[in-house]
């Protein structure tokens, strides 16, 4: 009996070995494109553990970005640790790269001030779940927290209070440069003609007064498109912008213009007979559009617009990109349309995280798919991607983390991950262990569903 309890004790600590690799071996999020793992384990010393470039790398050591990038983050996901505390990795090979070129995450730092730290505590979340664009809608209607160097009136009378509210020059820097160590771009929006009634606070004449019958109201609608002076702010304000944002894009916004402030003003209705428009205000829409675009182009950056203004047919330059995000029309239809016209195209319908539900919505975030429409493959190779949006009215420094995390990292695997990666049962395994690594790195993850974290029993 003596020698058949030690095989089964053998027999045990086998087994529990074998389940613990694979364990780690089916957590790795997003799932590469390629992975093969045998059971063959290797011990990492800190004494003699190496990274080294293959042969035919194209990178060599003189790529120090890639250098301090190499704690590759699904590297990191292949450490295991066994039950003597040793850390392990498995002999695998990985061959691997994004199905899209565009996986984005918006934050809204204009209806809460989203404080430094939060956004680089979310930079570092998005390179472990392989997000490589901060779309950072900076300023709205309630705040103008940027500070302009041109017109440092803007954030002083527009943000919510001008110095702790405010993000300086050198932080909007240490945003990017933060991002750029960790292969994300930073897309800055500056929303116009609408969505911009802190900017009135700092730049006098630049909004549209609103009239109450014959009488101004003493309030103000989007931006006033028949000044001369609306212009040449916009070009002195974008000359800047550019400078400022490294990134070859910029996003402009153009959506939810309300009409009503412009149809209620007698020097716009003038406006609109003089230049043949009737009384569609679409049309004076993309008459100040038209406008603005010539500004940007002129700085030589290109332009992200939301759909309404591909919809209201403002004339765009080819690299323009699309971002859908409404749910009327189907986003499907509207997907099929843009693409139609020969736009790049990126999606964030379905993954407008900050409405929430109770219960499992990350598996609805997870089947969403940006190519699920009818269209020719030409079309679908214009797809460039899609975006995570959070947006701020109900979210600010105390609970963004948690309310993006893990949902955000459903899109991240969508957006990373084979277009055949679709099994939900498995997803739910893996992402439920990679919120208890996100967790253990420090991050504030929210669970999934029931259960808990191997790190929490650890040394009891």
């Amino acid at each position: 009996t003596h020698p058949h309890v030690i095989s089964n004790h053998y027999l045990t600590q086998k087994f529990f070995f074998y389940f613990e690799v694979s364990l780690n071996e089916i957590s790795l999020w997003p799932i590469p494109q390629k992975f093969q793992s045998s059971a063959v384990a290797f011990k990492l010393s800190p004494a003699s553990f190496q990274i080294v470039h293959a042969k035919q790398s194209s990178a060599g050591p003189s790529c120090s970005i890639l250098e301090n990038a190499f704690r590759l983050e699904t590297f990191s996901q292949l450490v295991y640790e066994d039950d003597y505390g040793a850390n392990n990795i498995n002999k695998t090979e990985i061959s691997d790269f994004p199905r899209f070129a565009h996986r984005g995450i918006l934050l809204d730092s204009s209806r809460h001030f989203l404080p430094l730290k939060v956004i680089l505590a979310n930079l570092e979340a998005m390179a472990m779940n392989k997000f490589n664009v901060f779309h950072w809608h900076i300023v709205d209607d309630q705040s103008f927290p940027y500070m302009s160097r041109t017109f440092p009136d803007l954030s002083q009378k527009g943000a919510y209070h001008p110095f702790t509210h405010v993000y300086t020059p050198s932080d909007v820097k240490m945003v990017i440069e933060f991002a750029r160590m960790r292969g994300i771009r930073v897309i800055p929006e500056f929303d116009t003609p609408g969505h911009t009634r802190s900017w009135g606070n700092g730049k006098l004449d630049l909004l549209t007064p609103c009239y109450s019958g014959s009488s101004p109201s003493g309030t103000f609608g989007p931006v006033n498109p028949i000044l001369n002076s609306s212009y040449d702010f916009m070009t002195e304000f974008f000359k800047e912008i550019s400078t400022v944002f490294p990134d070859a894009y910029i996003h402009l916004g153009g959506d939810e213009v309300d009409f009503s402030c412009w149809k209620s003003n007698p020097d716009i209705q003038k406006f609109m007979v003089q230049q043949g428009f009737g009384t569609d205000y679409s049309k004076l829409e993309s008459f100040y559009v038209q406008r603005l675009l010539d500004i940007v182009a002129a700085t030589k950056k290109g332009y992200m617009v939301w759909q309404e203004v591909f919809d209201n047919g403002v004339k765009l330059k080819a690299d323009t990109q699309i971002h859908v995000w409404k749910e009327r029309p189907q986003y499907q239809d509207e997907m099929a349309k843009v693409t139609a016209a020969g736009f790049n195209t990126l999606l964030s319908t379905p993954w407008y995280l900050n409405r929430i539900s109770y219960g499992q919505d990350w598996v609805n975030i997870y089947k969403a798919d940006p190519q699920n429409f009818t269209g020719t493959d030409a079309q679908k190779k214009l797809v460039i991607g899609g975006e995570a949006c959070l947006w701020g009215e109900y979210v600010d420094a105390t609970n963004l983390t948690p309310r993006l995390w893990p949902r955000a990292s459903a899109v991240a695997e969508r957006l990373w991950s084979d277009k055949s990666v679709t099994d939900v049962g498995n997803a739910y395994n893996r992402l439920a262990q990679h919120r208890c690594r996100m967790v253990k790195r420090g991050i504030p993850a929210e669970p999934l569903f029931v259960g808990h974290c191997r790190q929490e029993y650890m040394g009891l």
